[in-house]
């Protein structure tokens, strides 16, 4: 199997084209571009004798207290959201995150206005500790669509107000977004899995924006990269008839490299899996700051004691563990499930290198589970470390391995595990990114992840039921029953549970 090209394009910038074409004396735009960008867009126009304002359509709110409104002095703020019928509950609320924590002397008060189908637009009183006060209106442009499901979804879009007539504006990343997916629509494909590793690649010249708060930043790239692959699910779920959030879906592995780059463009095309050797590196397991090597997890596991055995993975690599025979209940833990979440595999191996200094101590280990997804986690890193890469987080087959229905490839791994020990007990360890996660084109809230738009702490989800799919029995002959924790918080399942009250990320 060699590379197949499926579609390439070049953009032009959608500010440049308007810094030439634009006739008008007053301009107020909306786009998707970084804050030096628009600013230069403006200077430029200004030369032409266009007097504009260039506005962020991503999160616009926060964007105005960055950028328009004097925060000088600012005692309180009071926000009236706008409320529309086809957003999502709390939508334009969330949009407004994490504002409070930037302008912590400033007492904030937000509540939702009346619902309504016009334009978004913000209203805002604001009190400075001089005794003045303004009232300032912040429009939200969004247009309304469907999404690759086929729900209705009200969208963040370019807008172009000239000398004060408004409407939509086709940007640059919008066009790129809408032609991956009608290029996805148009392919025939029939059967899963599709492909093996569809490549959607993707260059902006739009710069993160760093907010000072946690890890949280303004990314067009990363919410680009998020959209793009949950859309492409989305899309192939809706082809095959599949389900709202069906995990077991195997298109292929689905990989949208969005990083910066000089101008934007569009590249997509499928090729074989990748299944290279593990990456290299070395850190303290007790003081790592970073996601450990796929090198390093092979090599801490083969430090503690115990027999090994191991499965392999959809693309073939190794997916190795251990089991330790001992006299207290045994127990099975897991990582890297979800292989975009890198600090589980950190917490099973210092959990079970301390647990095996405990006389009696009974339990196997595979401290990542999903190599593959891994590989591809610290493949797209290369370019942006900091973001969730939310892509990486299934395997080669492009489904959730929990959900497979019989235990292969990666999946055996499980099997064996509770057949050695007859666990009844399987911890598997996640993690979460502790930023925003958003889907700009796609309704901006995740669609089936609304709850985990923000980031969480740590806590333990027990599944309330025993395995969905039948598995091997093992000493005790009955399947593992499942709890299980995660070290940097996000939701946990285990091994055989039925699906929690909410989604997994």
């Amino acid at each position: 199997m060699t590379e197949k090209l499926l579609f390439q394009a070049r953009y032009p910038a959608t500010l440049s084209c308007l810094i030439r074409d634009l006739t008008c004396t007053r301009a107020e735009i909306w786009s998707f571009d970084d804050a030096p960008t628009r600013r230069a867009t403006e200077l430029a126009l200004a030369r032409r004798g266009v007097k504009a304002r260039c506005r962020s359509a991503l999160k616009p709110l926060l964007h105005a207290f960055l950028e328009e409104i004097e925060t000088a002095g600012l005692a309180e703020a009071s926000i009236t959201c706008p409320c529309h019928p086809e957003a999502a509950p709390g939508r334009f609320l969330l949009e407004a995150y994490p504002l409070p924590a930037l302008f912590p002397l400033t007492a904030f008060d937000f509540h939702e206005g009346p619902d309504s189908a016009a334009m978004p637009a913000y209203r805002v009183s604001l009190g400075y500790v001089s005794g003045e006060r303004r009232e300032v209106t912040v429009l939200a442009p969004n247009r309304m669509h469907r999404d690759q499901s086929g729900h209705p979804a009200l969208s963040p879009c370019g807008w172009l107000v000239q000398d004060g007539q408004g409407g939509p504006l086709l940007t640059d990343c919008e066009a790129i977004f809408r032609d991956a997916m009608r290029c996805l629509a148009t392919q025939p494909w029939l059967s899963e899995p599709f492909f093996q590793r569809l490549d959607i690649a993707v260059t902006l010249p739009v710069r993160d924006r760093a907010l000072g708060h946690g890890d949280e930043a303004v990314s067009v790239i990363e919410a680009l990269h998020e959209d793009l692959y949950f859309s492409a699910l989305d899309q192939f779920r809706q082809r095959l008839a599949r389900p709202a959030g069906d995990r077991s879906l195997r298109p292929g592995q689905i990989v949208p490299s969005v990083r910066h780059g000089p101008d934007h463009s569009l590249r997509i095309a499928t090729r074989p899996w990748d299944s290279g050797p593990a990456d290299p590196g070395q850190q303290a397991l007790d003081d790592a700051r970073e996601p450990l090597s796929s090198g390093q997890i092979a090599e801490e596991l083969a430090r503690l004691p115990g027999r090994r055995f191991q499965a392999h993975s959809t693309a073939g690599r190794a997916v190795p563990a251990l089991y330790l025979p001992g006299r207290d209940r045994a127990m099975m833990i897991s990582a890297g499930q979800h292989a975009n979440e890198v600090s589980g595999p950190v917490g099973a191996l210092r959990a079970a290198r301390d647990l095996a200094r405990r006389e009696g101590a009974h339990f196997t280990l595979c401290p990542l589970e999903n190599p593959d997804g891994y590989a591809l986690r610290q493949e797209l890193a290369r370019d942006n470390p900091r973001h969730m890469l939310h892509a990486a987080r299934y395997t080669a087959l492009g489904d959730d391995l929990e959900y497979r229905d019989a235990p292969r490839a990666e999946a055996e791994i499980r099997a064996v595990a509770h057949h050695l020990s007859g666990a009844l007990l399987h911890v598997s360890l996640h993690g979460y990114p502790g930023h925003e996660w958003l889907r700009p084109f796609s309704g901006y809230v995740p669609r089936g992840f609304e709850s985990w738009t923000m980031p969480r702490g740590f806590f333990l989800i027990p599944p309330s039921r025993l395995g969905r799919h039948r598995r091997p029995a093992g000493r005790g002959g009955r399947g593992p029953a499942a709890s299980g924790a995660r070290p940097c918080g996000a939701q946990c399942r285990a091994a055989g549970a039925g699906p929690p009250a909410r989604a997994c990320p």
